[in-house]
């Protein structure tokens, strides 16, 4: 013979599913909004620490700024002493920077030396073009 089965649940399961469901929503509708104001709170103490860490970094930064400058201006207050010390200095720098521009061809001029009269000598341009 067969029997059918029905699968039904009892009423006392019912119940207490019933139950678990109502106590489960009882909370979530009390504690959601504690977790939304908790929340809040979390995000706002990381914008904080965040803007915090922004301002240490920036702070830093001008510090690295101004020991930079305080070191070029000490640079530039001894290359000032030396030249004043030194004058043969400056023209050494000078001679020393302008062979090395004409070296790497960044100075594309034609250089008239004066003679012992101080007039140029303006032919030897066009004597080496006509070579």
């Amino acid at each position: 013979m067969n029997y059918i089965r029905h699968n039904s649940i009892s009423p006392l399961s019912l119940f207490v599913i019933l139950f678990f469901a109502l106590i489960l929503i009882l909370l979530l509708m009390f504690a959601w909004p504690h977790y939304k104001v908790w929340k809040q709170g979390m995000d706002g103490q990381a914008a904080l620490a965040e803007a915090e860490q922004s301002k240490m970094i920036q702070v830093q930064v001008a510090k690295a700024e101004l020991e930079s400058a305080k070191l070029r201006a000490q640079a530039i207050k001894l290359v000032g002493q030396a030249a004043k010390e030194y004058p043969e200095y400056r023209k050494q720098e000078f001679i020393g920077a302008f062979g090395e521009a004409l070296r790497d061809g960044r100075i594309q001029q034609i250089i008239y030396v004066p003679t012992e009269a101080n007039i140029p000598i303006v032919e030897a341009s066009q004597q080496r073009l006509a070579e």
